[in-house]
């Protein structure tokens, strides 16, 4: 293959993995609201450790364990931070219901995924 086709292979890979993360940064954001209902914290590290070991096992290769595990680790403290975002909301909406339409519409409507949260990259300006 030529470099070309390769970095065109990469672009078609990179657009499924944003779309695999935007459908896991969903899921994460109702466990948030079932967590709200029930009183569970977000972080939960035996949780944690089942998906690192689930990611090592299901882990082919090239990538090494432990970089894998750290990408992963990454994933799952902005999925926190979602969920942290969904129980303040959750909080937010029962000490003041005349406020969360207000607060609603500042979220971007829907609060879809990818939207008010997030940290930026300081070298980009992006949404990491």
């Amino acid at each position: 293959m030529t470099l070309e086709e390769l970095r065109n292979q990469i672009d078609a890979l990179d657009r499924q993995l944003v779309e695999l993360l935007s459908e896991r940064a969903r899921a994460a954001q109702m466990i948030g609201h079932l967590k709200a209902a029930t009183q569970l914290p977000v972080y939960e590290p035996a949780r944690e450790k089942v998906i690192y070991s689930n990611v090592r096992a299901a882990n082919k290769g090239p990538l090494p364990d432990i970089e894998l595990t750290h990408i992963y680790e990454r994933i799952i403290d902005v999925m926190r931070a979602l969920q942290r975002d969904e129980l303040a909301s959750e909080r937010n909406a029962q000490a003041h219901p005349s406020e969360s339409t207000a607060t609603q519409a500042h979220r971007g409507g829907d609060g879809a995924a990818g939207h008010g949260t997030g940290a930026t990259d300081a070298e980009t300006g992006n949404k990491q």
